[in-house]
């Protein structure tokens, strides 16, 4: 590998996760499932190069028709003189209820030719009968119903033209060029009931949010159809304003709709309805439904929560981007490199830079990995990280040293962490600040005060890996609206990753469960889930001394070039900067982000 960036000596990214197991094709079973999808119908960018501008006039298609009926004789349609108006490009998937080809040829297509490419061959076929053919060809009976079909086409033909070439009268008079941003399912609806004479109900009302499971989209996932709408969130939400309120008289008849599509083993849709439902159910009556507060500190959570950051893109490309936020802060001239960290997990981050830094042309490089550990136990599963990573080293050619640190917050010093005048020192925070208590719990604040601790120890660089999840100081209601929103992305995205019924799923999903349910539930510092969006993180760091140290685009690019490099990811993962960090979400909603600081 020629730099860091390049990735060219490191594995896979879905090879070396943030987790490490003893056996490694227990450790790659689930990645074998993940897969790729396409979601963009490849009509849609045919039909935004083939319509032709100098058909889009004022009049519809009908009229242009008659009109070139009347005068083919000495006026060619491609003469008339049609006002500019605003051609409407189409960005989103046609929907796959009917084979369109819209404009397909710079002349005006017939009536005949203009239905048979809207409604397909068999509906564009029959219009084509019914004028050709002789009514003594047809009984009685069946050509009135056949003429009324005709006519409801031809209804509906007009509607649509109407659709496509609808011009405001009311515009400004010029001939800029616009595009229709509507939205992916208004144009399936649109469609849909212009074509089926009885529109089914997922039709009728398609799910506003873009995922796996839209009826406008391949879904990855489920032969269970996902609900028609969003509305359980709004049950959910009235639900939550009701809890909120005292108002619990109704509250089983509110969240009614809620439980009869929850289902703990059915779509992503249906499986976080599930967890909703428990989740409210613990904050009403936590005596029969106990919230999970030393879950979240178990065993089984943590091993659940590695096993997210293995199958989510999201989290896995945010630690990627830290460690090349860390190798572009200490350059490429620095031998020595100290990595401190507060929760290195089962090390498949550090599996990853150890490749990074063995790629490096300049010699040998060192690295002094030193784990804080700030509460009782945990040094035995440590050790074996530490085990696995200096056999790992060593097969690579990279000098490394690991050590178990136990200090108090207010103990942390460079001397007291083993730090050397020669080092480049970086701190690292992979989704930990949230778990940490700040003001509003308790008048220490132990956030701060580790922020404000490690500001003192003058690191090269400092990064950050947290959620986009407004979760904290937000009132119930606002817990509850964001949940809604946040968790339905991540649902959908390991939709597109994990099969359903794999067993790491099912763990990962318990585990989001958990999460989920102790940020609702709980209040205090039995509310150990605490996650911040990336503003609030840059304040927070702001105040106690730290500037953001922008990552450059090659990060980026980078990693946009690692989502996309193999079969395995579908394309509703997304890369962008922001800010200076690098964001990762799911169909437009991020989900993660990545911020380096000095």
């Amino acid at each position: 590998m020629q730099s860091g960036f390049t990735g060219g000596g490191a594995p896979d990214f879905y090879t070396a996760g943030r987790s490490m197991s003893s056996n490694p094709s227990q450790q790659n079973a689930y990645r074998s499932q993940l897969s790729g999808g396409s979601f963009i119908d490849p009509a849609a960018t045919q039909i935004a190069r083939q319509i032709p501008s100098s058909l889009l006039g004022k009049r519809n298609l009908a009229d242009l028709h008659s009109h070139n009926q009347h005068n083919h004789h000495n006026l060619p349609l491609n003469n008339l003189f049609l006002r500019s108006v605003k051609p409407r490009a189409f960005n989103h998937p046609i929907s796959p209820l009917s084979n369109l080809d819209f404009y397909s040829t710079m002349t005006l297509p017939s009536p005949d030719v203009q239905a048979h490419r809207l409604y397909g061959t068999s509906s564009g076929a029959l219009l084509q009968q019914l004028r050709q053919q002789p009514n003594g060809g047809i009984p009685v009976r069946d050509l009135q119903s056949l003429e009324s079909e005709k006519k409801m086409m031809n209804h509906r033909l007009q509607e649509l033209e109407k659709e496509l070439l609808e011009d405001n009268d009311d515009d400004d008079g010029s001939d800029a060029v616009s595009v229709i941003t509507s939205s992916n399912s208004a144009w399936c609806e649109t469609i849909y009931n212009l074509i089926s004479p009885n529109p089914s109900p997922t039709a009728q009302n398609p799910s506003p949010t873009s995922s796996a499971s839209s009826s406008c989209s391949s879904s990855t996932s489920s032969s269970v159809a996902s609900p028609a709408s969003d509305s359980w969130k709004q049950s959910v939400i009235e639900a939550a304003t009701a809890i909120s309120e005292g108002k619990l008289e109704g509250l089983d008849e509110i969240l009614a709709p809620v439980v009869k599509i929850s289902n703990a083993r059915g779509n992503s849709v249906q499986r976080l309805a599930e967890y909703m439902v428990l989740a409210l159910k613990s904050r009403v009556n936590p005596v029969e439904f106990p919230p999970p507060v030393v879950e979240i500190y178990g065993d089984e959570h943590s091993a659940a929560t590695q096993l997210l950051y293995d199958v989510s893109p999201c989290f896995k490309l945010a630690f990627m981007a830290a460690n090349l936020a860390i190798l572009e802060a200490i350059g490429e001239e620095d031998r020595k490199l100290h990595v401190v960290d507060f929760d290195i997990g089962k090390g498949g981050q550090y599996m990853n830079l150890i490749h990074l830094l063995s790629g490096r042309q300049k010699g040998k490089v060192t690295v002094k990995l030193t784990a804080v550990v700030t509460e009782n136990g945990g040094d035995e599963s440590l050790k074996l990280v530490g085990e696995s990573l200096t056999q790992l080293a060593n097969e690579l050619g990279v000098g490394f040293n690991f050590n178990i640190v136990r200090h108090k917050l207010s103990e942390l010093t460079r001397e007291s962490l083993g730090c050397e005048l020669d080092e480049s020192l970086a701190v690292n925070f992979a989704f930990k600040l949230y778990r940490m208590p700040d003001e509003s719990v308790s008048t220490e604040n132990p956030r701060d005060e580790l922020l404000r601790r490690v500001k003192s120890l003058a690191p090269a660089v400092v990064t950050v890996m947290e959620q986009e999840l407004n979760m904290n100081t937000a009132p119930f209601v606002a817990r509850v609206t964001e949940s809604c929103t946040y968790y339905s992305s991540l649902f959908d995205s390991i939709d597109s990753t994990v099969h359903r019924n794999h067993s790491d799923r099912v763990k990962v999903e318990e585990g989001l469960g958990r999460k989920l349910a102790n940020s609702l539930a709980c209040e205090g510092r039995d509310r150990v889930e605490r996650c911040e969006v990336s503003g609030k993180w840059r304040a927070r760091m702001g105040m106690a001394g730290f500037e953001a140290r922008a990552m450059s685009q090659t990060v980026a690019e980078s990693m946009k070039t690692r989502l996309s490099s193999g079969y395995r990811v579908n394309p509703g993962f997304t890369v962008k900067e922001e800010n200076g960090g690098i964001c990762f979400g799911w169909m437009g909603r991020t989900l993660t982000v990545t911020t380096a600081w000095r």
